[in-house]
C-alpha cells in the first residue's frame, strides 16, 4: 500500500478524488485528504483528514513527517484569475512559495510530488498545446502557476505537473460553482449572463481530471502531462451548451468580446491540449462535454432527492 496526501481536499478536484478511493477504484493506497478547516466531504472515518495550510511550512512539515506519505497530489491554489491580478502578492504566496515548500519537504523525504497546474501558462496565440511547447502567460495566475512549475522541474525528487482547462462538476454540499453551474443556475433564474465569444478551450469534467491525477500516482507517472476534456468550444458556446441541455432560453445569453467585460485579468484567446501522451501512457478517456452533462445531471438529481 502506498500512502497518499491529497492537498485542497475540499475543493472540486480533492473530493472527486476522495469519492473515487472511496470506490475502491485505485486499490493500492492509503489515503489521508487534507485542506483548510473542516473536512466538507464528511466521511473522515473511512481515511484520515488534516485541518492543513500550505502556506504554513512548519505545519506541512509536521504533517509531512508524521504521515511519512509516498505520493502527494497537491491541489491546493488560489485559482481565481482575477483575484491573483488584485492581490498579487497573496497569489505568489500561495501559487509559488507553497509550493518551494512542498518541494523541499518532498526531497528531503524522496516523495513524489504531482502538482495541479494549467492552460493559462500559454498565451493562446496557437493552441491546442503541446506539452514540450514552450509557456507564455499573458496574467499574474499563469505567470505564478508557471513559476511553480519551473521550481518542480528543478526538483530532485519525483514529480509531475498536470496541465488542465476549465474544471467542472458537482459537489455533493455544492460549496463551489463553476462554469456549468452557474450558467444552469443564472438562465434557470432567468437572468441575463454576458459570455465572451472569442475565447476558446477544452472544458475538464473533474471526474476524469482526478482519475488521471491517481492514474500518474499509481503509475508513478513522471513529467509533464496535458489533462483535458476533448472538445474545443467558444465560452459562448459551453454556455449555449448547458441551455440546450436543459432547455433553458439561450436569450439570455449576451454574446460580448473579451474587451467589453473590462476584467481584471487578461485571458488567453485560445488554449486546448493535443492529448496524445496522457492518451499512450495513462490510458486516458476523457468524456465528451455532451456526456459530462448527462452525468452532472444525473449527479444533481441524486441530491435533490437524497
Amino acid at each position: 500500500m502506498k500512502r497518499l496526501l491529497v492537498t485542497g481536499s475540499n475543493g472540486l478536484l480533492g473530493q472527486k478524488i476522495t469519492d473515487i478511493l472511496l470506490q475502491g477504484q485505485f486499490p493500492g493506497f492509503e489515503y489521508i485528504a487534507s485542506s483548510r478547516g473542516s473536512d466538507r466531504f464528511g466521511t473522515s472515518s473511512r481515511y484520515r483528514y488534516l485541518d492543513l495550510d500550505i502556506t504554513h511550512h512548519e505545519q506541512v512539515a509536521k504533517a509531512i513527517e508524521t504521515y511519512r506519505p509516498d505520493i502527494i497530489i497537491n491541489t491546493a491554489a488560489m485559482p481565481n484569475v482575477d483575484a491573483c491580478e488584485r492581490e498579487p502578492e497573496k497569489s505568489y504566496e500561495v501559487n509559488v512559495v507553497a509550493v518551494a515548500h512542498l518541494i523541499a519537504v518532498c526531497e528531503h523525504k524522496n516523495i513524489h510530488l504531482i502538482h495541479l497546474s494549467t492552460d493559462f501558462v500559454f498565451d493562446g496565440e496557437e493552441g491546442p498545446y503541446e506539452e514540450e511547447d514552450v509557456p507564455n502567460p499573458v496574467n499574474t495566475y499563469g505567470k505564478h502557476k508557471l513559476a511553480a512549475e519551473e521550481l518542480i522541474q528543478k526538483a530532485t525528487c519525483p514529480w509531475s505537473i498536470v496541465r488542465t482547462i476549465l474544471v467542472y462538476g458537482v459537489l455533493r454540499d455544492m460549496s463551489r460553482s463553476n462554469i456549468v453551474l452557474w450558467a444552469k443556475d443564472a438562465l434557470e433564474n432567468g437572468q441575463s449572463i454576458r459570455v465572451v465569444n472569442d475565447q476558446w478551450r477544452m472544458p475538464t469534467l473533474a471526474e476524469d481530471l482526478a482519475k488521471a491525477c491517481l492514474t500518474i500516482a499509481e503509475r508513478k507517472a513522471t513529467g509533464i502531462y496535458h489533462i483535458s476534456g476533448k472538445d474545443m468550444f467558444s465560452i459562448c458556446e459551453i454556455v449555449e451548451a448547458v441551455a440546450a441541455y436543459y432547455r433553458l432560453d439561450a436569450s439570455f445569453i449576451c454574446k460580448e468580446k473579451s474587451e467589453a467585460l473590462k476584467q481584471d485579468a487578461r485571458r488567453p484567446k485560445r488554449t486546448g491540449f493535443i492529448l496524445d501522451k496522457a492518451y499512450e501512457r495513462l490510458d486516458y478517456v476523457p468524456h465528451s462535454f455532451g456526456e459530462g452533462l448527462k452525468l452532472i445531471d444525473e449527479q444533481l438529481a441524486k441530491l435533490q432527492s437524497s
